[in-house]
């Protein structure tokens, strides 16, 4: 299904107490399937509890480049407006610096 070059990278958050996902999860995580050579993200979820939420996430994500930290920040705080926002971002950083390491 995933071509020799892409890594599996799971990027993990704290989210506050009443948030769903704590309740269910413990915490927030975004999975990502990413190009090892290129950064390019193949595929994306995260540890929603609602399913739309996970394909938005999926959409913000998917066919970006991991490297653009920031810019997929910018569009994480212009678009999703859910209670794990903060901690999508801080997931996508910790699977950002995974990333790194692994170059």
């Amino acid at each position: 299904m995933f071509k020799n070059d892409t890594v599996y990278i799971i990027g993990d958050a704290k989210t506050s107490s009443n948030n769903p996902i704590t309740q269910k999860y413990n915490a927030f995580f975004i999975a990502l399937v990413v190009e090892r050579s290129t950064g390019m993200i193949i595929d994306a979820d995260c540890s929603a509890t609602i399913p739309l939420t996970s394909a938005f996430v999926k959409s913000i994500l998917v066919y970006k480049n991991i490297q653009n930290y920031e810019e997929l920040c910018a569009e994480i705080q212009n678009r999703y407006f859910g209670s794990s926002q903060k901690a999508l971002t801080v997931a996508l950083k910790n699977a950002l610096i995974k990333y790194n390491s692994l170059k």
